[in-house]
């Protein structure tokens, strides 16, 4: 709630942009970076290059903090391994750590079992996300990655008005309606003041391990025109890769080794 506000400004339709929205993170957390990455559909792999691009800027040094803010889809501490529950003490919630330092926090380190579903309402599912970023003790992170669910609905609206966040990446994929799903996800955050600070293509091409040629099984990216119409950057065509997928599905992400995510985490620090 703004100052001088009598409502819930996060489900109201009345103009508050004028008002600061933003609520304080835990008294004893310090994050100089807030870095959403959002996806105006399901499905592109958004989840999986959160965790690798988290995992590739921790390795460059950084000290680097995920917050899963797909509430009802939770899957970033699958991607590292982490399946015991989230403790706390008078503080706030501490939160996971993961063996490369990563820390994280997700609804399922606090879920009684990983598989039960949430089925909650758009407002409570968006007050977890401010929970999360006022009562985890996070302490000093250079580079925290808010992992969006996909689309533009209360969880993006929160975390724009209710987090810095510094900017924002796009992921998205080469199928017929990019074009018009990417400019929702890029729109929504230039409506809401954030910088878009480029677009990933995922899915964008599979390359054949034995004579290197590099097939479009989703139709010909047209990311680059896309982006020139939308005014923002290409920050990385990522290929098809089964052995990726695996080492999220098998909690191993920070041991993969990914060129494309080194390069990207140098970009985002540039």
């Amino acid at each position: 709630m703004a100052e001088n506000c009598t409502h819930d400004c996060s489900s109201c339709s009345a103009d508050c942009s004028s008002r600061d929205l933003r609520v304080p993170a835990n008294a004893l957390s310090s994050i100089k970076q807030v870095i959403a990455v959002v996806s105006g559909k399901g499905g592109v792999g958004k989840s999986t290059v959160t965790a690798s691009l988290a995992a590739a800027m921790a390795k460059r040094g950084k000290k680097v903090a995920v917050l899963d803010a797909d509430i009802t889809g939770p899957s970033i501490p699958t991607a590292f391994g982490i399946h015991e529950r989230a403790t706390g003490s008078d503080q706030g919630i501490d939160p996971a750590v993961t063996k490369g330092g990563i820390k994280l926090m997700s609804l399922n380190l606090l879920s009684a079992n990983e598989t039960d579903p949430v089925i909650w309402r758009g407002p409570v599912i968006a007050g977890v996300v401010t929970q999360f970023w006022q009562e985890v003790v996070w302490g000093d992170i250079d580079y925290m990655f808010v992992d969006m669910p996909p689309g533009t609905g209360d969880v993006p609206l929160t975390v724009f008005q209710s987090l810095p966040v510094d900017g924002a990446v796009v992921i998205t994929s080469p199928q017929d309606l990019v074009s018009m799903i990417v400019s929702k996800a890029v729109n929504m955050a230039k409506m809401m003041d954030i910088p878009v600070l480029g677009l990933v293509e995922n899915y964008s091409y599979f390359q054949c391990p034995d004579c290197g040629k590099r097939h479009a099984i989703f139709g010909e990216s047209r990311i680059d025109q896309v982006a020139a119409e939308l005014e923002v950057p290409v920050l990385a065509k990522l290929p098809i890769d089964p052995a990726w997928a695996a080492a999220f599905d098998a909690g191993g992400i920070e041991d993969f080794p990914s060129e494309a995510m080194t390069r990207l985490s140098e970009e985002l620090e540039s």
